[in-house]
């Protein structure tokens, strides 16, 4: 999988990377042979996980870094340039939900979402574009709540689809430095963050039937599409967003209810 991925000592950074899908993702890199800046509020998360893949055999350093501050991402991502040096690829997985509807959700919520959630993921993308090469990737994760809007997740869902349109925005700009952006939007995916709904009886089941592939994703899913779009295997993929949803749109019409087919 190394040789055919081609990151094998490639630097790669991931943001949100203490935990959930940034876990997987920096794990799975490490798996296939890259270097790589685990960048985390939670540092002592980071530093784990860090520990955790070097007892493996990999390579991972961490870095404290609050995205939505300027100041952190610039001192982070320094630190990453002088360890790692050229950095190959960047995951901007970074990213909360505050529930809140359009019409109660406070201005001060709002902004603190959509300063982790989008403008982190400008901040971070620009400072490490200086330091990535011709045929360097940018994968920033969205959400299917880019595409689909989702009571009491306005504040999510619009920063969601404001990194789609950034992405293609980077895509746009940074394409003559030979610098590839792309993005992935996951559906269901089973995390720490979503265990308590999956822990209530019959949930996952039905989460499950809105699925073509019948099942709730998992972390690996998203790290398997992200490596991909990371490595040069994807070289003429660009400024293209990828749902990696088990094929929940689909399921639309069978959802409808058909009296004598589904109900």
């Amino acid at each position: 999988m190394d040789k055919w991925l081609g990151l094998k000592g490639r630097a790669c950074v991931v943001t949100g990377a203490a935990s959930g899908i940034g876990a997987q993702i920096a794990q799975s890199l490490a798996e296939a042979g890259a270097r790589v800046a685990l960048l985390d509020r939670d540092g002592d998360g980071a530093t784990a996980l860090a520990a955790q893949i070097a007892a493996a055999g990999g390579e991972a350093k961490a870095f404290e870094c609050d995205v939505s501050q300027e100041a952190s991402v610039l001192q982070a991502t320094d630190a990453v340039a002088q360890q790692f040096g050229t950095v190959w690829g960047v995951v901007n997985n970074a990213g909360f939900l505050r529930s809140a509807s359009l019409q109660d959700v406070s201005l001060a919520d709002w902004n603190a979402v959509l300063a982790v959630n989008l403008t982190g993921y400008l901040l971070v993308g620009r400072a490490l574009a200086r330091h990535m090469p011709e045929g360097g990737s940018v994968v920033n994760v969205a959400s299917i709540a880019a595409n689909f809007p989702q009571s009491h997740s306005g504040a999510y869902s619009a920063s969601k689809a404001g990194v789609v349109q950034m992405s293609r925005q980077m895509a746009v700009e940074w394409g003559a430095q030979g610098i590839r952006c792309n993005v992935i939007c996951p559906g269901l995916i089973r995390t720490a963050l979503s265990a308590a709904f999956y822990a209530v009886p019959g949930v996952e089941a039905k989460r499950a039937a809105m699925t073509a592939s019948k099942r709730v994703g998992e972390p690996a899913d998203i790290a398997n599409t992200a490596l991909f779009l990371l490595s040069p295997r994807s070289a003429y993929v660009n400024g293209t967003e990828i749902d990696v949803d088990g094929g929940m749109p689909a399921m639309l019409m069978d959802m409808v209810p058909r009296p004598g087919y589904n109900c």
